[in-house]
């Protein structure tokens, strides 16, 4: 029996998790970290039982490549449900291009349509429009947990959204849980070895930096 279906017999907290990829970034690039998404799924699952954990981003499309490309292929092959559109370039009053990438209706109907099926849902972004779609869930008698920072400057967290939630964890406090790790390579030399075939789906380290070749994508 799979751990997984253990904890679902078990009769553990259903919990679904919602990640707005752009909003999680930017705060955890105020704080000085980057995340790992396969230590974050085992923080948020590994005493629940995980019903969905759901990744949101728009991709930067140039030409036939996206830098976004590699981190969402992965989170494809490791436990998480990606959910991406295009993104929209625009110019604002000064011809400073701008890249706009809103994912805030696709997260909520995802977190309306689930929460019959959960007993907590966790929201990890600090935009103050989600404060009405956090609402709608807790009538359904879903607990709600918003995960963003205080910590930065100016913080992440509307003090709308943080009011209506049941709950709210500073990422700055999780992040010795959810942070990257140096890579083995890094901390210690290895002997050279044969090259090993590859495997069927990618098995690496969650992709760095993903945001790092393309223009920023504001959050909103």
């Amino acid at each position: 029996m799979s751990a997984h279906i253990a904890r679902r017999q078990a009769g553990l907290e259903r919990v679904g998790l919602f990640v707005d990829g752009a909003n999680l970034y930017y705060a955890t690039r105020a704080l000085g970290f980057e995340v790992d998404f396969a230590a974050m799924l085992r923080f948020f699952g590994g005493s629940t039982y995980l019903v969905r954990a759901c990744y949101y981003t728009a991709l930067i499309e140039t030409e036939d490549y996206s830098p976004l490309r590699p981190l969402t292929d992965w989170l494809a092959y490791n436990g998480w449900r990606v959910v991406t559109k295009p993104a929209k370039e625009q110019a604002d009053p000064t011809g400073r291009r701008r890249i706009k990438g809103n994912m805030d209706i696709e997260l909520a109907v995802d977190m309306m349509e689930l929460a019959p099926h959960l007993d907590h849902a966790v929201l990890v972004s600090g935009d103050g429009d989600f404060r009405r779609v956090v609402e709608a869930v807790q009538r359904q008698g879903v607990k709600v947990t918003v995960v963003s920072t205080m910590e930065s400057q100016p913080p992440m967290i509307a003090d709308e959204l943080r009011r209506q939630a049941d709950g709210f964890l500073e990422l700055a406090d999780i992040g010795p849980e959810i942070a990257r790790r140096p890579p083995p390579e890094a901390r210690a030399p290895r002997p050279a070895a044969p090259p090993a075939a590859a495997p069927a789906r990618p098995s690496r380290a969650t992709p760095a930096d993903p945001y790092g070749e393309a223009p920023d994508i504001e959050p909103e």
